[in-house]
């Protein structure tokens, strides 16, 4: 898989402690939470999709780990520099293992097709 991320050599130099100083306490907040829970869910407020992650995972009896940052009115900054990280337009954000699978529907997806279990065991 490939997508378009501008070249480092197309940024001017002046700029690019700002670009990769941007939020990036967030990135590392989230980094961390993967790499110490098998299960993590980033969201935010007021949105129904992070709450729908949450209730297929309560409904597996699946524990994870919750990381919710504004809501529509707050924050969107921290989120998107999270959406830059992964390259994911949406929330939640929805991690196995260190693998970002997706949001709501994508993780019912792979509950559906039996699949879930499967990366939660790699």
């Amino acid at each position: 898989m490939t997508r378009s991320i501008l070249d480092e050599a197309h940024i001017h130099p002046a700029i690019r402690a700002t670009i990769s100083d941007s939020h990036a306490d967030v990135v590392r907040e989230v980094q961390a939470a993967i790499a110490a829970h098998p299960v993590v869910v980033v969201g935010m407020a007021q949105n129904p999709f992070p709450r729908k992650a949450r209730k297929i995972l309560d409904g597996l009896g699946q524990p994870y780990h919750y990381l919710e940052y504004g809501s529509y009115l707050s924050q969107w900054r921290r989120r998107n520099a999270l959406k830059m990280w992964t390259g994911w337009p949406t929330m939640p954000m929805v991690f196995v293992r260190g693998v970002l699978v997706g949001g709501a529907q994508e993780l019912q997806k792979l509950v559906d097709q039996g699949q879930f279990s499967a990366l939660l065991a790699a």
